[in-house]
């Protein structure tokens, strides 16, 4: 029995030792780590936050008619330039019957007065040349009667208004004529020939006839998410990039930011607003969607380094690299970063253009005290 047990412990350490020496050869077999190194290289570092929008006029106006009816002739189209005072559209009238009926009877009461007011002079008139009264009593009649004429004419001028929309008299302020208001480009006419249109009034807005804006001045208006929004502020330049134009970018500034977020899929979305510095040989059209990068901070030519070559001190927090002191051989320095793009980051000091940064590997065989 006791020459059994003994058996089996030699075999056990047998086995033990066997085991480790195969371990210490795998061990020793295994090809030592070897760093790669990069060098640090002069970068153009935009820290920027990013917002989407769209290309719109600083001020469009909606020009709307002052009487309701049918268009009878569009005279413009998008595109055109016009001037203050320009013809856009005539507006025919299609009189409302209630309307039409009060005017006519507005008329009729007047016709009633003025012959009853024109009875009165002629027979104070006549009292008068006997000396039945004073000149002053004549002169009253006289004054009733002609305010008379005058309600009476007003009465027709009213009754062809409803009917034309205009009166002799008032052919170049007829209502029919629908003229702009500002100088611009006309950027839509939404009416047709035929289209019936609603007078602007306090109680409704109106149809449009056109829009009108001067498509030199433009403006970027866009949202930022809540996240960047602290990070912002008025003044900083902006880079417009806009979808349908390639290869070309926009230097504007940023005006507004809203104060009060809006709700949008769950996100505090902010309103922007930038105006741009708009090329002369480019036109941009209105509508058109657009992308702004709002510069947080830049360096031009800075030193920089990719940000994956920097370690942090666990301790301290401090940034440090690893910097090649001879054959896979390496020694720790430490540096002050600046601005980052996410990709490259500014190093303010601690290396130079000729040291070689190690990259640390990937694959999990690193270890941090080398």
């Amino acid at each position: 029995m006791k020459k059994s047990v003994t058996i089996i412990i030699l075999i056990v350490i047998v086995l033990s030792f066997g085991g480790a020496l195969y371990y210490l050869y795998q061990k020793n077999s295994e090809d030592p780590v070897v760093y790669e190194t990069e060098t640090p290289s002069k970068q153009n570092i935009i820290n920027k936050a990013v917002a989407t929008g769209s290309i719109l006029p600083l001020e469009e106006v909606l020009i709307k008619p002052n009487i309701s009816g049918v268009i009878e002739e569009v005279y413009v189209e998008g595109g055109d330039y016009v001037k203050t005072g320009d013809l856009l559209a005539k507006i025919k009238v299609v009189p409302n019957l209630s309307a039409l009926n009060d005017a006519r009877d507005a008329i009729e009461r007047a016709r009633i007065d003025l012959e009853n007011q024109k009875r009165n002079y002629d027979r104070q008139s006549s009292i008068f040349q006997r000396g039945v009264i004073s000149q002053a009593d004549l002169e009253t009649a006289e004054v009733a009667y002609n305010q008379a004429k005058q309600t009476y004419k007003a009465a027709n001028q009213r009754l062809d208004i409803i009917k034309t929309g205009t009166s002799r008299g008032y052919g170049n302020q007829a209502n029919t004529l629908i003229r702009s208001t500002v100088s611009g480009m006309v950027l839509d006419v939404p009416v047709e020939k035929g289209n019936q249109v609603i007078e602007s009034n306090n109680f409704n807005e109106g149809t449009t006839i056109a829009s009108i804006a001067d498509v030199e001045k433009m403006i970027f208006e866009g949202k930022v998410d809540e996240s960047e929004v602290g990070k912002i502020k008025e003044d900083l330049p902006l880079e417009i990039t806009v979808g349908a134009i390639e290869n070309q970018v926009f230097p504007a500034v940023l005006d507004y930011i809203a104060p009060k977020g809006v709700e949008e899929n769950g996100a505090i979305q902010f309103e922007i607003k930038g105006t741009l510095t708009k090329k002369d040989t480019t036109f941009i059209r209105a509508g058109l969607s657009a992308n702004a990068s709002i510069i947080l901070a830049r360096a031009d030519s800075v030193l920089a380094l990719k940000e994956a070559l920097v370690q942090f001190d666990e301790e301290t927090k401090e940034p440090y690299v690893e910097v090649e002191a001879g054959d896979q051989q390496f020694e720790r320095k430490e540096v002050e970063l600046g601005i980052s793009d996410g990709i490259f980051v500014e190093v303010k000091s601690g290396i130079t253009m000729d040291d070689k940064i190690k990259v640390w590997n990937t694959d999990g065989s690193d270890d941090a005290s080398n």
